[in-house]
């Protein structure tokens, strides 16, 4: 009994001491007591698990609430400032930009007890809003812009939130870190197994950019010449290309069919026998972005194909002549 009525004992004298230190600095810096107070109503705030802060660095503009187990009368919600300080009752301005949520907790804690305000405090710190701690997405994506990262997020989910990709996009997104500057590939395919196998979980100030997919040409005597997109995971080969401008003409020369591609060094024309990679006795080459594939037309096979239009024609000219 006597304990119990000890621990009751120290927990009052340090609230009162708190109550106390609390008054001082409600007359000597009332911006601290202003801060103490309830966020705005009009802005609403997301609150962020306890378990998800602690992966996340504080930075300029956050806004923090921070409560002491037992003495309510430390609770607070402070903006994170521009130099990345952060104004705390009892202990004053504190530089927190660059700490996680869990590192701020214990320093919190430590210079707590050092001072000598609280015994045993245990404090808790919760980033309620993002000032600058956003993902932007960039490039093929239906919805460009900054979106927040509320615990664990990854390159799928952030470009869902987008609203996808759009029908030009690559088929890999690049990811770039704030803090390294270190380049990640997360796959964009529509395999799911290498979807899921690819992809890349964000931090805050991550940048998310899904370029444009490459493109090869089809020209020629073919049913529509035209650029087309390397969808299939970025890869495309002569047979698929010619398949999506439907087909060369039954007037074309595939044997003379021309691959240009341009290089370091210069413009490479190759010559391909595309008859012989219809019926599977060449291999069938993987293309690249920019590339051009030329199938001209068979000057004979042109003429022959046009020859009852001639005879038409002709046939058409004499029984004219032949009225008088």
């Amino acid at each position: 009994m006597a304990s119990i009525i000890e621990k009751r004992s120290i927990n009052l004298s340090e609230r009162t001491r708190c109550g106390l230190m609390i008054l001082v600095l409600t007359f000597v810096c009332p911006c601290a007591a202003q801060e103490a107070g309830a966020p705005d109503q009009g802005q609403a705030a997301v609150a962020t698990p306890a378990g998800d802060t602690a992966r996340i660095r504080i930075g300029p503009g956050d806004l923090l609430e921070v409560t002491v187990f037992d003495v309510p009368e430390l609770a607070q919600v402070v903006r994170v400032s521009d130099a990345g300080d952060a104004s705390l009752m009892l202990l004053g301005s504190l530089h927190l930009e660059g700490l996680p949520a869990a590192e701020a907790q214990e320093l919190i804690e430590d210079l707590l007890r050092q001072a000598n305000f609280i015994l045993d405090p245990h404090v808790s710190l919760i980033i309620r809003e993002y000032g600058t701690q956003g993902v932007s997405v960039l490039g093929e994506v239906k919805k460009p812009g900054v979106y927040p990262v509320l615990g664990a997020r990854n390159v799928l989910d952030i470009i869902s939130e987008a609203g996808g990709t759009t029908p030009f996009a690559a088929p890999q997104a690049t990811v770039k870190r704030r803090a390294s500057q270190e380049k990640l590939t997360a796959s964009l395919s529509n395999d799911p197994s290498e979807l899921l196998a690819r992809d890349v979980d964000l931090r805050p100030g991550d940048t998310v950019i899904v370029p444009k997919a490459g493109i090869v040409y089809v020209l020629g005597d073919v049913g529509r010449p035209g650029g087309y997109l390397m969808q299939n995971s970025g890869r495309i080969t002569l047979l698929e290309a010619v398949a999506l401008a439907q087909g060369a003409n039954r007037t074309a020369a595939k044997k003379q069919t021309r691959l240009i591609r341009k290089s370091a060094s210069g413009v490479q024309e190759t010559r391909l026998d595309l008859k012989q990679v219809l019926v599977g006795r060449a291999p069938d080459p993987e293309l690249q972005p920019e590339d051009i594939v030329y199938i001209p037309p068979s000057t004979p096979k042109s003429l022959l194909m046009h020859t009852p239009a001639l005879v038409q024609s002709a046939t058409s000219a004499a029984v004219y002549q032949a009225i008088p």
